[in-house]
């Protein structure tokens, strides 16, 4: 019997961190189908609202397909600016530090997004009702982009609250690397890597702290095949998986140096111990293939500074 529930609770992991791992590939492209989900049912709702409610009317005058045109037209717009959306928050993510900077850049983005969502809105409709041979009137310019702009930038501002909500509780599931000369002081300071390097006697980095969920283990800086920039983060690739590291490429490359990574294109750093195989084409860049079978691009760029890497050390 105990053997069938340790089974039976090592398939359950293993699914668990199948689906953790595909969601992990994309998670932009995921969280951009639940959200578009989730607006669609919500302004259909609303459309379906506002025509029981105009029908309670005797004199309505209003067609049926009108609402969810409105409402639909609105979601439309929304669905299609979201990935933008979420660029701009990995961009410019919540933190305590320069409020008065994150306030000018939110504003600026909710301005812009509200300025598109009603210029796609605004289209969709007239387009409509042009085909079916009736006027739309959108209504004094000014006052209606007052009125569509204090409806888009709550939800612009709820959205944003949702979106790095979300993201702190995935890191947490997937795993969230840390220096471990810094995990103790991580609250304070938000870049440890950068903490690190200022250390004048530093031992070079040979682990990395992971914290995922209510568990903690070591990730050897060894085992890590090629780093990916992400953001605000790096994506450190390991045995299939991915552990995100607040940092920059260049200061994460800079510190791992030493270890046996060097900068290959502006989004991607490798390990030489498991470089397997180069390619280049006539333009210069070129294809790094690694033991794991994945394939890096190594631009010009970087080529000369990649090739001195890889001799060795006198």
């Amino acid at each position: 019997m105990a053997v069938t529930k340790t089974v039976e609770g090592m398939s359950r992991h293993r699914e668990l961190h199948g689906w953790i791992e595909t969601f992990s590939q994309r998670p932009l492209l995921y969280a951009w189908l639940v959200y578009a989900g989730f607006i669609l049912l919500n302004n259909s709702i609303e459309a379906n609202t506002v025509w029981l409610e105009h029908s309670r009317d005797p004199q309505n005058t209003l067609d049926w397909w009108e609402p969810w045109l409105w409402e639909i037209s609105s979601a439309i717009g929304t669905v299609l600016l979201a990935p933008l959306l979420f660029l701009s928050f990995d961009r410019q993510p919540l933190r305590f530090a320069q409020p008065l900077q994150q306030c000018l850049w939110h504003f600026v983005v909710s301005l812009l997004f509200c300025l598109a969502h009603v210029a796609l809105m605004v289209a969709q409709r007239e387009l409509v009702y042009g085909w079916v041979g009736q006027p739309y009137d959108f209504g004094p310019l000014a006052r209606e982009l007052w009125y569509e702009y204090r409806k888009d930038v709550w939800g612009y501002l709820n959205l944003l609250v949702m979106y790095q909500l979300c993201a702190m509780i995935w890191r947490r599931v997937r795993g969230e690397a840390s220096v471990l000369a810094a995990a103790e002081s991580a609250s304070t300071v938000p870049d440890a890597v950068a903490q690190a390097q200022a250390e004048p006697a530093a031992k070079p980095l040979q682990h990395l702290l992971v914290k995922k969920l209510d568990k903690e283990f070591l990730l050897a800086v060894s085992s890590i095949e090629y780093m990916e920039a992400c953001g605000n983060y790096v994506n450190l690739h390991s045995g299939g998986r991915i552990y995100p590291l607040r940092s920059t490429l260049a200061q994460l490359t800079e510190q791992l140096g030493q270890q046996g990574f060097s900068r290959v294109h502006r989004s991607f750093a490798v390990n030489h111990a498991f470089v397997a195989e180069l390619s280049y084409e006539p333009s210069g860049d070129g294809d790094i293939r690694l033991s794991s079978g994945v394939t890096v691009p190594l631009s010009r760029r970087y080529k000369d500074e990649f090739r001195a890497g890889l001799l060795p050390t006198r």
